[in-house]
């Protein structure tokens, strides 16, 4: 026992107290993480109705996904929805506000600066599909709330559909 408590003592404090700092940063940094991992039976759902709404699209076309995308069923409930948005930033469906089809995102930032459509944009055009962390407001509680996003580029079209989960 006595070995154990020396080799620990042995450890400069300093190094302790780095190692602690930067998990608390991180955690705070990036507090959608620390909610949604891997496996997370919510996180798995948003990534299969992305995964389902870029086939859609693929198969039926934009305008016949549009329409599935906002009403309520399986594309939209409570504070889970599908967003479309083209290579260049413009919104084709968003359901939280259908008037604001056909409006330019591009330079649309989360409360704390970050380039979210960007993001989503890069995530898309690099791997074709991943998941992107930011702020945003929920519409279900009308509170901005820290989002995970599932993004996926529709094959063979310059097109990304994307559904978030809220924590």
């Amino acid at each position: 026992m006595g070995c154990v408590i020396s080799a620990f003592v042995r450890v400069p404090p300093l190094r302790v107290l780095w190692v602690l700092l930067t998990a608390l940063l991180v955690t705070t940094v990036h507090p959608a993480a620390a909610h949604a991992q891997p496996g997370d039976p919510e996180r798995e759902q948003v990534r299969a109705v992305a995964l389902k709404a870029a086939e859609l699209i693929a198969a039926r076309g934009l305008e016949a996904a549009a329409a599935a995308f906002n009403r309520d069923g399986e594309f939209k409930h409570g504070a889970l929805y599908v967003t479309v948005i083209d290579f260049a930033g413009v919104w084709k469906v968003y359901p939280p506000r259908p008037a604001g089809v056909g409006v330019s995102v591009i330079n649309v930032k989360d409360p704390d600066g970050r380039d979210i459509v960007r993001d989503i944009l890069s995530v898309a055009r690099d791997s074709g599909e991943g998941w992107v962390e930011y702020r945003w407001l929920n519409p279900a509680s009308d509170r901005i709330e820290p989002k995970t996003t599932f993004v996926k580029r529709v094959p063979g079209q310059d097109l990304v559909a994307y559904v978030g989960l809220y924590h």
